[in-house]
C-alpha cells in the first residue's frame, strides 16, 4: 500500500479533530480511495451514516436532479418532499409500534433531532415537570442540551456550568431507575436501545420493557435515541421493534440520507401536539435537497430488503469475529457489532487495520466495533475478517513479546 501523504492546509480548520491518519477523495460502495489511491474496505461506514455505501447510484441520482431543480425554500413555505418522507417513516417506525398518525421534525443531524425531542418533552409536560433521565455511558450529542444528556462527565467537564435539569442513571438498572423517576420532576427519559458510542452495549432483555411500563406508570415520556441503531442496522427498522415496544418519542439521522446531513424526530401525534408554531425550527431542517436523498434512500432500504440482510449478514460477521484470535465475546445486533478483546488492543489493532487497508473503530479501550454497509456482501466480510485475524494476531504477539521482555 502506498503511503497516504497528508493534504496541505489543514491548518485554517478548528482542532476540534485529531490529525486524519488518512484522507479519502471516493468511495463506491463498500469501498473507500484515498488521496494516494489505496483503497479501503469501510467497516465503520463513517459511523453507520454511508448504510448503502459510498455513492449509492439512486441515491446520488435523486441529490443531482433535486440540486437542479430546488434545493432549499424557507420553512415559511412548504414543499412537496417532506409531507411524504415524513409519511415514510411514521409507516416505518408504525411497523414496530402497531400506532398511527405520528408526526415528524426535519432537523441536519441526530444531535438536532435529539435536541427538538428534549424540547418537546418540556413543552408536553408543562408546569414543573422539566427533568429528562439518561444513562451513564449514553451519546446524545454535543450541543450544550444534548452533551448534558450524554452520560460521559469527560466529555461535559471542559464545558461547565451546564443546564439543569438532566439526572443519569446506569444503564441496563430497573431499580436505579425506578428511584430516580419522580413524577411530580421528570418529564421523559431519553435512552439509547443499544449503546453505541458507549461500546455496542445490549441491555438485559427485560430492560426497556420495565423502562416502557414505569414511564406509562409515572407520565413520563419513553423517548429512544436510534440515531445510530435505527434504519435497518440492527435488523430491524428500529432497534425497539426487536422487543415490540411503543415508544413516545424516537429520534434518528446517520443512515437517513446516506451521508446527506438530515435528521428527524418522531412523536406520537398527541405528543407532537403540544408543539405550536415558533416553538422550534431549523432553516436547513426538512429542505428539498436534503428530503430527496432521503426518499431515494429509504426506497432503495426497503427493496432491497435491508432489515433481513442485516440480520443475516450480521451473523455471518459476528460469528466471523468470535473466531478471531483475542477476541473473547462478540455483542450487538445486525450489523452492528463490537469484538471484546482479552486485551486493551483495540486502539493499535485498529491502526494496524487501517494500514492493511480496513476501516474499523476502536469504540473502547478493548473493543472493536463494526458497522459495514447493510448492503457488504459475504465476500467483503470475509476479506475483513481475514485482515482483522492477520492484525490481532502481529498485535497480540507484540503484547506478549514486550511482556516477556
Amino acid at each position: 500500500m502506498t503511503e497516504p501523504t497528508p493534504l496541505p492546509g489543514r491548518e485554517a480548520l478548528m482542532r476540534t479533530y485529531a490529525d486524519p491518519p488518512a484522507t479519502f477523495v471516493r468511495g463506491a460502495g463498500t469501498v473507500l480511495f484515498d488521496a494516494a489511491g489505496n483503497e479501503y474496505l469501510d467497516f465503520i461506514t463513517g459511523l453507520a451514516v454511508v448504510s448503502l455505501g459510498h455513492a449509492h447510484p439512486v441515491v446520488a441520482a435523486a441529490v443531482a436532479e433535486q440540486a437542479r431543480t430546488l434545493c432549499h425554500v424557507s420553512n415559511l413555505y412548504g414543499n412537496t418532499l417532506g409531507p411524504e418522507v415524513a409519511r415514510t417513516i411514521d409507516r416505518l417506525i408504525n411497523g414496530g409500534t402497531g400506532r398511527a398518525g405520528g408526526q415528524v421534525f426535519f432537523a441536519n443531524s441526530g444531535a438536532e433531532a435529539n435536541e427538538c425531542a428534549l424540547k418537546l418533552a418540556r413543552r408536553w409536560a408543562g408546569g414543573g415537570r422539566h427533568v429528562v433521565i439518561s444513562a451513564d455511558n449514553s451519546f446524545h450529542g454535543r450541543t450544550l442540551a444534548t452533551l448534558t444528556a450524554t452520560g460521559q462527565p469527560e466529555k461535559q467537564a471542559p464545558f461547565l456550568p451546564l443546564p439543569e435539569g438532566f439526572v443519569h442513571v446506569p444503564y441496563d438498572d430497573v431499580a436505579a431507575l425506578d428511584e430516580a423517576l419522580d413524577p411530580a420532576t421528570v418529564a421523559a427519559v431519553l435512552l439509547e436501545p443499544l449503546q453505541g458510542e458507549g461500546g455496542v452495549m445490549v441491555p438485559s432483555s427485560d430492560y426497556l420493557g420495565a423502562v416502557r411500563s414505569l414511564c406509562t406508570e409515572r407520565n413520563a415520556l419513553l423517548m429512544l435515541d436510534e440515531v445510530q441503531t435505527g434504519l435497518g442496522r440492527t435488523g430491524h427498522w428500529f432497534a425497539f421493534q426487536a422487543q415490540g415496544l411503543e415508544p413516545d418519542v424516537v429520534t434518528m439521522a446517520k443512515a437517513l440520507g446516506n451521508g446527506m446531513p438530515v435528521g428527524a424526530c418522531w412523536a406520537r401525534a398527541e405528543v407532537a401536539a403540544a408543539f405550536g408554531p415558533g416553538d422550534h425550527g431549523s432553516t436547513f431542517g426538512g429542505q428539498p435537497l436534503a428530503l430527496a436523498a432521503v426518499k431515494a434512500t429509504l426506497a432503495v432500504m426497503e427493496s432491497e430488503g435491508v432489515c433481513r440482510r442485516a440480520r443475516e449478514t450480521g451473523a455471518r460477521l459476528a460469528g466471523g469475529l468470535g473466531r478471531l484470535p483475542g477476541v473473547v465475546s462478540v455483542r450487538g445486533a445486525g450489523l452492528l457489532l463490537a469484538a471484546q478483546l482479552e486485551a486493551p488492543v483495540a486502539k493499535e489493532a485498529s491502526a494496524l487495520a487501517l494500514q492493511r487497508g480496513l476501516l474499523v473503530n476502536p469504540v473502547r479501550p478493548d473493543a472493536i466495533r463494526v458497522a459495514p454497509p447493510l448492503l457488504v456482501t459475504g465476500d467483503e466480510v470475509d476479506a475483513a475478517l481475514r485482515i482483522l485475524a492477520d492484525v490481532l494476531d502481529d498485535v497480540l504477539a507484540d503484547v506478549a513479546s514486550n511482556g516477556a521482555g
